[in-house]
């Protein structure tokens, strides 16, 4: 038997879709069909209002948060970079590093742990968040563009 993906590949290519009703208009998917029927005029309201479940707001603030660290993280390595072409001392420069490095550590430490709480709080296990790597973090933010 064809798998689901075969099936549909095939009645795509001979054009069983083409005649939907709706076909070429915009999808309007505000309502939640599972939703409890007394709360949906709550539901369009906080959304309208431009709020949202608590633990997707935590999601977005871990993203915004570990973004922020990541350009800090580029910032202080371009900011090496220039220091060592411009010949300021190489002990100063390391230095300075080194906090830097510091400060990013604990910053991604103190993420990681927003991120196990986070990860508590989801009702499912396919919204959780990876743990933030270290090491591969500073690897992939300070490779020479």
């Amino acid at each position: 038997m064809n798998s689901l993906e075969e099936q549909i590949r095939k009645a795509i290519e001979e054009g069983k879709f083409d005649d939907l009703p709706g076909k070429g208009k915009p999808l309007h998917l505000d309502d939640n069909p599972h939703a409890d029927p007394d709360w949906a005029l709550a539901y369009h309201v906080l959304q309208s209002s431009g709020y949202t479940l608590p633990w997707i707001e935590t999601r977005k603030e871990i993203e915004a948060d570990l973004e922020a660290e990541r350009a800090s993280l580029r910032r202080a390595w371009e900011w090496k970079q220039r220091a060592l072409e411009q010949g300021k001392p190489e002990s100063l420069v390391e230095a300075e590093w080194g906090r830097a490095l510091v400060a990013f550590c604990e910053h991604i430490e103190s993420l990681n742990q927003r991120i196990k709480t986070y990860n508590l709080e989801v009702p499912n296990s396919h919204f959780q968040l990876p743990k933030v790597l270290i090491k591969a973090e500073i690897l992939n933010n300070t490779q020479s563009q």
